[in-house]
């Protein structure tokens, strides 16, 4: 991107006030008229989100990899296309309504950020973002700007899951004191590759890199190795941990913490063991223990991660299946969802809940995950899944990453967004970066 339309599109983001007074995301939308939505990363899981958004209009497709994205770019063949989105947005922001953001973590903020202050509403991936100060902006501007946000853990939208979160609101289970969560899957601990092969013809590896530290193109990055490494992704924990906890998350109310109103009087804890640190990627097997102060009359409780070998008491499932999943263990009862995404559940033991109907309907069901935020972003309620839950989700998730790196006990405040007990591992919470890119 030449200096020129960089600096213009620089002005563009800060004059978001004035643009969005011509700016089709200045009025609302009819529930029969369609968004005019723009992509950001259009392969792989992009492919899913166009595809899942494709009821409205797609007029802007952006892929730092052309030849990755090439499937839909060729399925929407009227939409512009573009590699770089500060570009896109120079010369197309008055022509977009919303944009989904598919990239991998380490440019989801950028993105995502950039968009919001335009004005446009934002759908983005999972985990939200890479680090917990971005997860904090994200909440923030998505706030200043009265924008309609939603985070990619699409399990939010299943019937299973409200109906978990409303089963344990109503006191089914009793008081949940004890949560487990664990994923089968762990990271591979490498070294960075010391051969430097040719950047493939039809891919920008700068854009790709973005506000990352840079460093030479090679395939085990792109396009599916980045979760594995520390500069792009976030692991097995910043994978899926926004699925596997997210009911826990929801039906403990954790995400008060973060409010003023909901603040306690102790700090979150997390402390974290793994196989191995590594200066580049991720662990073989992590274990992270969280531990959370009352809310309201919900009594403290812990939460335990794990992934990649190590698993919860055998003795709490009850002779039940044990793959996957989320382990609640109240008071009267244990709920135990069997599915990463939540989306279905078991209550244990499961002799005591033989036909067990339940409380009635207090959650709004979903006409599905994206379909939510679109009627949302056309006046309808708003999402589940929206960034001021979905920023505190993503918090909690990343500071077990950051807990592996301080390498002892955290205790952290969610209200100021700090470590009140180490002030030198407030460092993990964030990174510099590169010239050219902000938040």
């Amino acid at each position: 991107m030449d200096r020129r339309s960089f600096l213009k599109g620089s002005a563009l983001a800060g004059m978001g006030w004035i643009l969005l007074r011509d700016s089709r995301s200045a009025r609302g939308y009819p529930a029969n008229e369609k968004l005019n939505i723009a992509i950001i990363g259009a392969g792989g899981q992009g492919a899913g989100n166009t595809n899942a958004v494709s009821s409205e209009n797609i007029v802007a497709l952006c892929d730092v990899d052309w030849k990755y994205a090439a499937a839909t770019f060729n399925r929407f063949p009227k939409a512009r296309k573009y590699q770089d989105f500060r570009r896109m947005f120079d010369e197309m922001h008055k022509e977009i309504d919303a944009v989904v953001v598919s990239t991998p973590d380490h440019t989801h903020a950028v993105a995502a950020v950039m968009a919001m202050k335009l004005g446009k509403h934002v759908f983005c991936e999972k985990p939200l973002t890479r680090t917990v100060y971005e997860a904090r902006v994200m909440r923030e501007v998505a706030a200043k700007n009265k924008v309609v946000t939603q985070m990619g853990n699409q399990g939010t939208a299943s019937e299973g899951l409200r109906r978990a979160v409303e089963l344990v609101w109503a006191g089914t289970i009793g008081d949940v004191k004890e949560v487990h969560a664990w994923l089968g899957g762990g990271n591979s601990p490498v070294d960075r590759p010391s051969d430097t092969p040719p950047v493939p013809p039809d891919l920008q590896w700068d854009l790709w890199i973005g506000p990352a530290p840079y460093r030479p193109y090679h395939p085990t990055y792109h396009p599916g190795g980045w979760r594995n490494w520390r500069d792009f992704g976030s692991g097995v924990l910043g994978d899926f941990g926004c699925h596997t906890m997210n009911v826990a998350f929801m039906a403990l109310k954790l995400d008060l913490l973060w409010k003023p109103e909901g603040r306690a009087k102790e700090p979150i804890t997390v402390e974290a063991e793994a196989s191995e640190i590594h200066r580049e990627t991720y662990s073989r097997w992590v274990i992270v223990r969280y531990t959370f102060p009352a809310r309201g009359k919900m009594p403290p409780v812990k939460l335990t991660w794990y992934n990649g070998g190590p698993r919860p008491p055998q003795e709490l499932f009850l002779g039940h299946p044990v793959e996957q999943g989320c382990l609640l263990v109240g008071t009267k009862g244990t709920l135990f969802s069997n599915c990463p995404w939540n989306t279905r559940f078991v209550l244990l033991p499961q002799k005591q809940f033989e036909g067990f109907q339940g409380p009635p309907q207090s959650l709004p069901r979903s006409p599905g995950h994206h379909a939510e935020w679109i009627r949302a972003c056309k006046g309808g309620p708003k999402p589940l899944s929206n960034f001021d839950y979905a920023g505190p989700l993503t918090e909690m998730v990343q500071l077990g990453n950051v807990a592996l790196l301080v390498g002892h006990k955290i205790e952290y405040d969610p209200i100021k967004g700090r470590i009140v007990n180490c002030q030198e591992a407030n460092k993990f919470l964030h990174r510099e970066y590169r010239e050219g890119w902000s938040i």
